[in-house]
């Protein structure tokens, strides 16, 4: 079996398109494959291996590869099969957000299901007070789609080999849209859990919702199939919902300065949903109040021992007078209130992923690409960043959908009705930006 044969298996059409000419397997597919005896863990993961030889030297989305510990662990993989285990990611190649310790439980877990980690993933680097990008010793992560654009972040690396195809499935954490940013810069799938359903180091009781840790994957089969892993469920693959899903559209939340190209890109995209019978837009004002203030007290709240700058968002806090943090119970009372009413109404709630285009590698200057995404973190609403197509301009553009607590399956299943809807897809410009 040579691993040729490994990585030519058909994936979902909304894959973007890669580096190399190879279509890589998905994740449902490789484990399919190895628990059948058809091909092997070692197998899959040299190809993994060379794939990321390959790209990466462009790319740079992994800050360290794993060649030697990769190996080892695929071939237990292999034994574990041969003895009969039924392990339900078996021999996965799995990229790992650097700030992740392999023991961490969320990793812990996607191992002892089949996966293979292959390598860190890269994370922006220290001493910046923006966190939509990555960084290597051989310079920044570059986005898959557009060189000149940033991936996103922090969970940068992860979003960028997962869409060049280097591994079909990677780790993130998400803390204020960390894993939905770059899934929406880079074109594929993130998906951020209800908060406290997954364990946290360094978490106390009571307080485990702000930052989770959640998957980013090319398909919802795989995107789902990771989550069961992550979970401890056996949670079937996804299909399209059985009617359309009652949806809220807000382009701002009442809050964000949400720039039109990307909302006409998300909408459509939501559009061409309900045209596939998944969503069913409704008429419903969503005003949620500013979150930047209350997040940022949240985070000067940091667990002890928890190292500041490895999540994104503006700047590390310092913990807040008694007067900032009674305002931020307020607005985290009101941001609960607001979203408890909206789902009184509808089961989703839609919005572009970021209220900006990808920002170049000099930064995103006065964009606060996180002002989507962060409210939710607040909340732990489950929320999951869709491709969602591309602006006139060629700039990537993601769907966010949000959904009630502990309703990820409906995410899911709407995530598996947008493979069959087209995409907006222009043509890349001749210049880069």
């Amino acid at each position: 079996m040579t691993g040729e044969r490994v990585w030519t298996s058909v994936g979902a059409s909304s894959r973007p398109p890669g580096p190399t000419a190879r279509e890589p397997m998905s994740a449902v597919g490789i484990a399919a494959e190895v628990t059948a005896g058809r091909i092997t863990a070692r197998e899959v993961v040299r190809e993994a291996l060379a794939r990321i030889a390959e790209a990466d030297t462009a790319i740079r989305a992994f800050s360290t590869v794993w060649p030697a510990r990769a190996l080892e662990y695929a071939a237990a993989v292999d034994r574990a099969v041969r003895d009969g285990a039924r392990l339900p990611l078996a021999g996965v190649p799995l990229g790992v957000k650097a700030t992740q310790r392999l023991s961490a439980p969320s990793v812990a877990r996607l191992v002892a299901a089949g996966c293979v980690p292959v390598g860190a993933t890269a994370v922006p680097g220290p001493g910046t007070p923006w966190q939509t990008w990555g960084t290597t010793d051989r310079g920044r992560t570059r986005n898959p789609l557009r060189a000149d654009l940033s991936p996103g972040g922090s969970s940068a690396g992860s979003a960028a080999a997962v869409a060049a195809g280097m591994v079909p499935l990677a780790t993130g954490s998400d803390g204020a849209g960390s894993v939905r940013i770059p899934a929406a810069w880079c074109a594929v799938l993130g998906l951020k859990p209800t908060g406290g359903l997954l364990p946290v180091p360094g978490s106390p009781a009571g307080r485990p919702r702000r930052s989770v840790p959640g998957p980013l994957a090319r398909t919802a089969a795989d995107a789902a199939a990771c989550f069961a892993a992550l979970t401890g469920t056996r949670a079937p693959a996804p299909g399209p919902p059985e009617r359309p899903l009652r949806t809220a559209w807000s382009a701002t939340l009442g809050c964000a300065d949400t720039r039109e190209p990307v909302a006409a890109t998300a909408r459509a995209f939501l559009d061409g949903l309900a045209r596939a019978g998944a969503v069913a837009p409704q008429s419903a004002a969503v005003r949620l109040p500013d979150a930047a203030d209350c997040w940022r007290v949240l985070r000067a709240r940091r667990p002890p021992g928890t190292a500041a700058g490895t999540e994104d968002g503006a700047e590390s806090g310092t913990v807040a007078d008694p007067g900032a943090a009674a305002s931020a119970d307020r607005t985290g009372a009101e941001l609960a209130a607001e979203l408890d009413r909206v789902f009184g109404a509808v089961e989703l709630l839609a919005t572009p992923t970021t209220p900006n285009p990808p920002h170049g590698h000099s930064g995103p200057g006065g964009d606060m690409s996180v002002a989507l995404t962060w409210a939710f973190n607040i909340t732990g609403h489950p929320a999951l960043s869709l491709p969602a197509g591309r602006t006139g301009a060629g700039e990537p553009v993601g769907l966010q959908l949000v959904a009630a607590h502990g309703r990820e399956a409906d995410l899911l299943a709407v995530a598996a009705a947008a493979e069959t809807v087209p995409r907006s897809q222009p043509q890349p410009r001749s210049r880069p930006r």
